[in-house]
């Protein structure tokens, strides 16, 4: 927010506190752009404010000092009075570029902030937003057509390449078949298979899921060697891997719910099978003010508000693995404060 005199009602008390409180802004300010269509109004040229006033069915005073704003922190440049274009940083806010930074926008800054903002009262009842909401109060996500597309958007779809540590931090030279469950849009498994030729791969996940990913499949030369599968882990498991993975998946869930996935795992993965959960690993005290502990601790908030699900400790995903019927054997840390929590079955 840059130095805390010049901050809006020139607050300086406690000016740290203040602003952390402050830093919402940030957020609305990009949430407002991506939503009125900025970037793409302004595409590749130096457009004038009521051109783009018309074009992003905007107030043109209101819009200018929107866009002034965002020059100020470097997303478009005012290159005379009143006219502006979209710097290198800005570009990806468009949504006709590779790459483009236009979903996770609009779903952290707009379709989950609407939970958070309800963040009291889940922590007051221990409820996620959509059992405190009013319910003559629509939700964000309900009130926007694009809500699930712009999700499948967000969720697994990076370069499989930006996968690459994880896919590296376990030996999968003894794998034949490695399903990935609730794998998104396949980045995960790609990853995987990319890196060792022998595999062959199953894609799990929801049917409008799986739909999304197979344009993409089509792209890749390793395709040929991935089954992508429609299916609800919460019933049942595709079987016929001998290796499964979760990346992200159980910490959108209860203990309960988290448990019967891993026991319909359990279910179908062969005695000598691995079970590779990848998830971020919460240490077992807090001592000390950590910037990326705090990330994943805004994750387990995000988790509560959102899903009602949670961030775990390695003694909390060992009690849950098993309760469902495995025993934890390792524990494998990734660059990105991943770990990869290695189980097997438990022999009966």
């Amino acid at each position: 927010m840059g130095h805390p005199d010049s901050g809006i009602g020139n607050v300086t008390t406690n000016a740290g506190l203040v602003e952390m409180a402050m830093a919402y802004s940030r957020s609305r300010v990009l949430c407002t752009a991506a939503r009125l269509g900025v970037a793409d109004a302004l595409g590749d040229e130096v457009r004038g404010v009521d051109h783009l006033a018309e074009a992003c069915q905007a107030d043109g005073d209101a819009l200018y000092r929107l866009l002034r704003t965002l020059a100020s922190i470097g997303v478009t440049e005012e290159t005379t009075p009143r006219h502006f274009r979209l710097t290198p940083f800005g570009r990806p806010l468009r949504r006709d570029v590779a790459q483009s930074a236009w979903p996770a926008v609009v779903f952290w800054a707009d379709l989950l902030a609407d939970s958070w903002s309800l963040l009291t009262d889940c922590v007051r009842t221990g409820k996620p937003a959509s059992q405190v909401r009013d319910p003559n109060v629509p939700s964000r996500w309900s009130q926007d057509p694009e809500a699930d597309s712009i999700f499948r958007a967000v969720m697994g779809t990076a370069p499989a390449e930006d996968y690459a540590p994880i896919a590296s931090a376990w030996d999968f030279s003894r794998a034949n078949v490695v399903a990935d469950l609730g794998g998104g849009g396949g980045a995960l498994i790609l990853a995987v298979l990319e890196l060792h030729p022998h595999l062959r791969g199953m894609l799990v996940d929801r049917e409008d899921s799986v739909e999304a990913a197979k344009a993409r499949f089509a792209d890749e030369k390793v395709s040929s060697r991935c089954k992508l599968l429609a299916a609800d882990m919460t019933r049942s498991i595709p079987a016929g891997a001998d290796v499964y993975m979760l990346k992200h998946v159980l910490h959108g869930y209860r203990d309960a719910e988290a448990i019967t996935i891993l026991k319909n795992c359990r279910a179908v993965i062969p005695e000598n099978g691995t079970l590779l959960v990848m998830e971020f690993i919460l240490p077992p005290l807090v001592s000390q003010a950590d910037p990326n502990l705090e990330g994943r601790l805004m994750s387990d908030l995000n988790m509560l508000a959102v899903t009602g699900g949670r961030e775990r400790s390695e003694r909390e995903w060992r009690t849950l693995l098993e309760t469902a019927g495995f025993r934890l054997t390792g524990v494998y840390p990734v660059e990105s404060h991943v770990g990869v929590l290695e189980a097997k079955p438990a022999q009966a």
